[in-house]
């Protein structure tokens, strides 16, 4: 659930169209609604407070689940004091602005194999550094 206020229409529209490239919907909804949908959904947890103008964004095709959340958060920082995480559902859930800040701070899958394997490749690499390093004190 994102607040937004004091976005100008070209800052919202080119918003908008960068999420939309990155599989993400957002849409502007009243707060009734959007309690009611996730009545339905049975999510866990108490609703988050909502002030204001709120939007909802969510990955459309489903494949990341942070991925809205971290799109949102980059936004926010572009966009200072005009737009923030308020909530969100995450794991059929309902969390805070706080939690979700934290969701979206989570790296993608794609950087996290990468830090996965740099992991395991670390000690294949000092061997091969030391190992180098004695052949060439030998030699």
């Amino acid at each position: 659930f994102v607040h937004f206020k004091g976005l100008t229409v070209a800052q919202e529209s080119e918003m908008r169209r960068k999420l939309r490239e990155d599989g993400v919907s957002y849409m502007v909804a009243k707060k009734t609604l959007i309690s009611k949908a996730v009545g339905e959904m049975g999510a866990a947890g108490a609703m988050p407070s909502m002030e204001g103008e709120v939007a909802v964004a969510y990955n459309a095709k489903g494949d990341d689940p942070t991925l809205a959340a971290r799109l949102v958060h980059g936004f926010g920082v572009q966009f200072k004091n005009k737009l923030s995480i308020v909530g969100g559902v995450f794991q059929e859930s309902l969390r805070d602005a706080t939690s979700m800040q934290e969701i979206a701070t989570i790296p993608s899958m794609q950087v996290l194999r990468g830090m996965f394997v740099n992991v395991i490749n670390s000690p294949i690499a000092g061997l091969a550094v030391a190992l180098q390093a004695i052949a060439d004190k030998k030699q």
